[in-house]
């Protein structure tokens, strides 16, 4: 009888709960708006040399190495303080619905993205970063059924770096040949996307349970708080400072290294710009692998050994590459094959997309979500002030950017005092 039993039993395991249209077309539509989210995101660190070259002038400052450094810090500062006001979201998705509020955050970042094509002055640029940085949410976690939903989450996180692959794509033929206008212009073309995604996304069926069923309780942020929840919601916003810190850190000043190693090595203006649109490619697919090899591993080792192995392989990756082969004499080549192995473990995101909804029931899992990251984004840019500073006075970028790899070593140090979820259901 056992015998008979056995291969069933197999099978069964083996045998995954089907997608619904619904949860298909969700998760498309969720992919969508991050890949287009990651793509406007990454523009602004592809043109940011050309932009400010052309705008600080106008601006009355003279467009020296050093002014659009600490420019370009002062810039990505302003972009992370808005996004980290982009919590707002988090309450209104947990009260009205994951669907239209996806769609509004879509519809806001890809406006002001485009209206930072028709910028005369570095002030003006300021703006619609900051404006653009007021938008992001969570779908995917809710939507799939448990057995697939831990591997949905590697999969909508590769959606944010596709969009730099995109960036970059799109950076080594439009913005090669039209200008840095030409690429905030072609970051418009996500409002497209939340058409489609209001009309077409339904709403989670977890959503709608919960929003049937509560009548009148304290507030998801109050509750965020409480005796419940309170350790959790500390601990995972220190983690993901740690990671906003290392991904704008790492990933963001890319371009802008590259170009120099680039320039370094005899290239011109043109094939420097489409070295750093190459590197970024490569970074992305990196990033895209780390995040899709990164759910099976957390099944097996567990959340938080899977997040300690990210964070070394982070650490150790900067300082090789900011540290050590930036500063090479022909540095180019290993610095950007460095870039691919900070891209893998740059794919610790896909972590906290599958990690954070376990630790969170439902009525406040948009709130625990938006808050965590929004908080980690105002650290973020705190960090971005201090490295335009810091590369201001010491006439270098690698050092200050190698330096981050130390919040790293502050996110392993805390990794202990979080929960373990491995092999538990997502809390209703």
């Amino acid at each position: 009888m056992p015998s008979t039993l056995e291969p069933s039993i197999g099978a069964a395991r083996r045998t995954r709960t089907p997608l619904n249209r619904t949860q298909i077309v969700g998760f498309w539509g969720a992919w969508a708006g991050w890949t287009l989210d990651g793509m406007d995101s990454f523009i602004y660190a592809l043109v940011l040399a050309p932009a400010l070259t052309e705008l600080l002038p106008r601006s009355g400052y003279a467009a020296t190495p050093a002014n659009v450094g600490l420019a370009g810090s002062i810039l990505f500062a302003l972009f992370l303080v808005g996004w980290g006001l982009s919590f707002i979201w988090g309450p209104l998705a947990d009260r009205f619905g994951r669907t239209k509020v996806l769609a509004a955050t879509i519809f806001t970042f890809a406006i002001f993205t485009g209206l930072a094509a028709t910028s005369h002055t570095v002030w003006e640029l300021g703006i619609y970063r900051f404006l653009a940085g007021v938008g992001a949410g969570t779908y995917v976690a809710e939507a799939w059924p448990e057995d697939r939903r831990k591997m949905g989450a590697g999969y909508l996180q590769t959606g944010y770096y596709a969009g730099f692959f995109m960036a970059a794509a799109l950076n080594y033929t439009i913005g090669a040949t039209f200008g840095w206008r030409a690429m905030f212009l072609v970051g418009v073309v996500p409002v497209i996307v939340s058409i489609i995604v209001l009309l077409r996304v339904k709403e989670t069926d977890k959503w709608q349970k919960v929003e049937a069923t509560v009548v009148k309780q304290a507030s998801s942020l109050r509750s965020i708080f409480s005796a419940q929840y309170k350790q959790r919601t500390i601990v995972a916003t220190v983690l993901l400072t740690v990671a906003i810190i290392g991904l704008w850190a790492g990933a963001v000043y890319e371009p802008s290294a590259v170009i120099q190693l680039a320039t370094k090595a005899g290239m011109t203006k043109a094939d420097a710009a489409r070295t750093a649109s190459i590197a970024t490619g490569l970074l992305s697919i990196g990033t895209i692998i780390g995040c899709l090899a990164l759910p099976p591993i957390a099944e097996r080792i567990g959340r938080k050994l899977t997040l300690a192995v990210y964070f070394v392989g982070m650490a150790l990756s900067i300082v090789l590459a900011f540290g050590w082969a930036f500063y090479l004499e022909n540095g180019l080549v290993p610095f950007i094959a460095l870039l691919v192995v900070l891209g893998f473990f740059g794919g610790n995101f896909a972590l906290f997309s599958l990690w954070l909804p376990e630790q969170f029931e439902t009525r406040v899992r948009a709130t625990a979500f938006a808050f965590c990251t929004s908080i980690g984004r105002f650290f973020g840019a705190i960090v971005n002030f201090g490295i335009g500073a810091m590369v201001l006075h010491m006439k270098t970028l690698g050092v200050p950017i190698a330096l981050t790899a130390v919040a790293f070593v502050i996110g392993l140090a805390v990794i202990p005092f979080a929960p373990e979820t491995k092999g538990q259901d997502l809390p209703t």
